[in-house]
């Protein structure tokens, strides 16, 4: 396992992010601290959770997988072995139940908001510092998941960056929190959290967790350049578009108990044509080269000079495996070739 300075913070992360979004829903606390287990063993040392989980979000099982992981972390003793992030909600949805008596039920990212969730979090993950502390999403309106055509709607009704940013330096203060980020960030988002910091002397942000796949590569549009330049490194979500990329689902198949089969309803940009073809076109690629569909996806986004880690989610210790298998390969230049020129057919299929 190699490991990566997280930003400029001299944390040092595993290249692979242990994801955790299915437990508490597809899996049980056992099995998510077995896999916790299994990922220590192989050199992960990184865990990324957010208040929200499990997937899908709902109120009755807000907050469980940080529940989950803070009950390894007492179980275990472990807390210093791993490095550990989450996230605070924004607005954009009806998550009226996270926090009830604040804004009326409305999720934001202002002051109030964000101390709330913090020590929400930090309760439920049975700690007193968070290695990681990320803003699951903007507050004002703007591109993000799945959204490419830019509308200005701004109503200036939404929490200023600088007020969410001072929060976040009020919990670094406090030593609630040692480093700060973003997720779901567009460009223009992260170098105003850059400037900011730089003339107001607030946090620096160190990660960008945004979607990053063979099916979606809009990161390399601005954002690659942005997070080399100003060492603000990527955290890959959804390196797999969702299990998209391991070909479970090609041919119509739906495996029984896959997050795509239970809730294929709310993830519609993983089944477009486009979608579909591209995958095909690259299980083939994989298979050609004697790989799974799924150590490929892994092995390229883990190729790219602005990925910091990527965050991988298994429902099973097998998938588990496979996919920490995936940092033992280096991909062919003329595998690279194939997967670019897949890319160029079939830009942006799964933004």
């Amino acid at each position: 396992m190699r490991y990566r300075e997280l930003g400029t913070t001299g944390i040092r992360v595993s290249e692979i992010c242990l994801g955790s979004m299915t437990w508490g829903e597809q899996n049980t606390e056992a099995e998510g601290h077995a896999q916790i287990d299994r990922a220590l063993a192989a050199g992960v040392n990184f865990i990324d959770t957010a208040e929200m989980y499990a997937v899908p979000a709902r109120a009755e099982t807000y907050g469980r997988t940080e529940e989950i992981i803070g009950s390894w972390i007492e179980a275990s003793g472990k807390r210093d072995d791993i490095v550990l992030a989450t996230k605070v909600a924004s607005a954009g949805r009806n998550f009226s139940y996270m926090r009830p008596d604040i804004h009326d039920g409305v999720t934001k990212l202002d002051r109030v908001s964000v101390h709330a969730a913090c020590d929400a979090s930090l309760k439920r993950l049975r700690t007193d510092y968070i290695d990681l502390y990320q803003l699951h999403w903007p507050e004002r309106p703007t591109n993000c998941f799945g959204h490419l055509r830019y509308r200005h709607l701004d109503d200036g009704t939404s929490t200023s960056l600088e007020e969410t940013l001072s929060a976040l330096k009020e919990l670094v203060d406090a030593g609630k929190v040692r480093a700060v980020g973003v997720s779901n960030e567009t460009a223009w988002g992260v170098t105003h959290c850059l400037s900011l910091a730089d003339k107001l002397g607030l946090p620096r942000i160190a990660s960008t967790q945004n979607p990053y796949s063979l099916l979606n590569r809009t990161y390399e549009v601005a954002l690659a350049e942005i997070g080399i330049r100003e060492q603000v490194g990527l955290l890959a979500h959804s390196p797999l578009a969702f299990g998209v990329l391991t070909g479970k689902y090609m041919g119509g198949k739906r495996p029984p108990g896959a997050r795509m089969t239970l809730w294929n309803d709310k993830f519609p940009r993983y089944w477009t044509e486009k979608t579909v073809e591209a995958t095909e076109r690259y299980v083939e690629v994989a298979r050609e080269y004697g790989l799974s569909g799924a150590q490929m996806a892994i092995a390229f986004v883990l190729s790219q000079p602005f990925v910091t880690s990527a965050v991988i989610g298994a429902t099973t210790v097998k998938q588990l495996d496979e996919l920490l298998a995936a940092t033992e390969i280096t991909l062919d230049k003329d595998l690279l070739k194939a997967l670019d020129h897949i890319d160029n057919d079939l830009t942006f299929p799964c933004p």
